[in-house]
């Protein structure tokens, strides 16, 4: 299966570079797979597509401020330390309590041992190694609780391509869900953008059982696909937790045979990998996992969905993992077809971009 075959034409214009003005006045496009049938609505209208016997699962992954900027510090002739040039750090992965997997700005200067000064001083950081793919490794010092430090100083971690000359402080509330809890994410579930807590209101007004999982987005997201063969491409981990109260919800809805529905691709990968089929059990189950568990799950065209009936999700990138998970849910020509007609529509793309719900 050929990458190229999840490629479409996008307009820039479409490209979202501003949330809407409100959450839940994002338009929503529903497809409905039974019939190929497409459906023009708003985000607020999402509870009048879902009845009472459904299950909708939500992920509560916080962004932290990945992005720090600071200055590196030189050492002169006469061994004086002097502020130098602008450096950008984004924390991508931890390896323990001070030490991180970082992309840096200008990464080729930066070799090990260089340090940076953030904040005036109030934290400091040291290049350890170069890692592979422009990666590095970065040990910090700091005086007082590093998280909340970074919370203080970091800035909102955006998509590449949403262009911003200065940050912009209502990203730091609009790039994060209304339910966020779980601290760890470095990208938003985006599909959570949308919903307001009147929408989840009306949500359990009808009925629906709303529950939480955690998995915590990762830099991955952003990575394009540069293999030729879907099948050679490989999803970098990220971790996942499911409370006993969340499975034991999700279980009893498969088992009675409700629709679960997923918010986000992150929500599906979490709740796919978590799935287990018993010889005993006509019906798969997912089990719990309250301490963080690892998944490189990639699904693509051909995967067998265990737990997911139904999913919310964005418009995303031509070529992209994201893009090939939707398509296995719905088929590749239906939602390619999808696409074309939000192209025609004029619907917003990607994190900022308008909705889809596929059941």
């Amino acid at each position: 299966m050929l990458v190229s075959d999840f490629d479409y034409e996008l307009p820039e214009s479409l490209i979202a570079q501003e949330p809407a003005l409100r959450r839940d006045l994002a338009r929503l496009l529903v497809l409905d797979r039974s019939n190929r049938l497409l459906t023009d609505s708003v985000f607020g209208c999402l509870p009048e597509f879902l009845v009472a016997s459904d299950v909708l699962v939500l992920n509560n992954t916080r962004v932290f401020p990945a992005r720090l900027i600071g200055r590196r510090l030189r050492v002169t002739a006469r061994g004086e330390t002097v502020l130098g040039g602008r450096v950008e750090v984004f924390l991508v992965r931890r390896f323990d309590a001070l030490t991180w997997e970082a992309l840096v700005k200008p990464g080729r200067s930066l070799l090990p041992g260089a340090r940076v000064e953030f904040a005036r001083g109030k934290l400091h950081a040291e290049v350890l190694e170069w890692r592979p793919d422009g990666r590095r490794t970065v040990r910090f010092e700091v005086d007082g609780d590093f998280d909340r430090i970074i919370d203080r100083i970091g800035r909102t971690p955006l998509p590449p391509y949403i262009k911003r000359d200065e940050e912009d402080r209502l990203d730091a509330e609009r790039y994060q869900t209304v339910f966020a809890r779980e601290r760890g994410a470095v990208a938003a579930p985006t599909a959570g953008l949308h919903f307001t807590p009147e929408v989840l209101d009306r949500v359990r007004e009808r009925g629906v059982d709303v529950v939480e999982i955690t998995l915590h987005v990762g830099y991955g997201t952003f990575q394009p696909v540069r293999v030729e063969h879907v099948e050679h491409h490989q999803v970098e981990p990220e971790m996942y937790t499911i409370s006993e109260e969340s499975a034991g919800s999700i279980n009893r809805a498969i088992a009675e045979g409700r629709r679960v529905i997923a918010v986000g691709t992150t929500t599906t990968r979490a709740l796919e990998s978590a799935a287990l089929v018993e010889p005993a059990s006509p019906r798969p189950r997912v089990a719990a996992s309250p301490r963080p568990t690892p998944t490189d799950l990639f699904i693509y065209p051909g995967f067998s969905f265990r737990v997911v009936s139904g999913l919310v999700t964005n418009f995303h990138l031509p070529r992209s993992s994201l893009l090939m998970l939707v398509a296995a849910f719905a088929g590749r020509e239906v939602v390619l077809d999808a696409y074309r007609h939000a192209v025609e529509h004029e619907y917003r793309f990607y994190s900022y971009g308008d909705a889809m719900l596929l059941v």
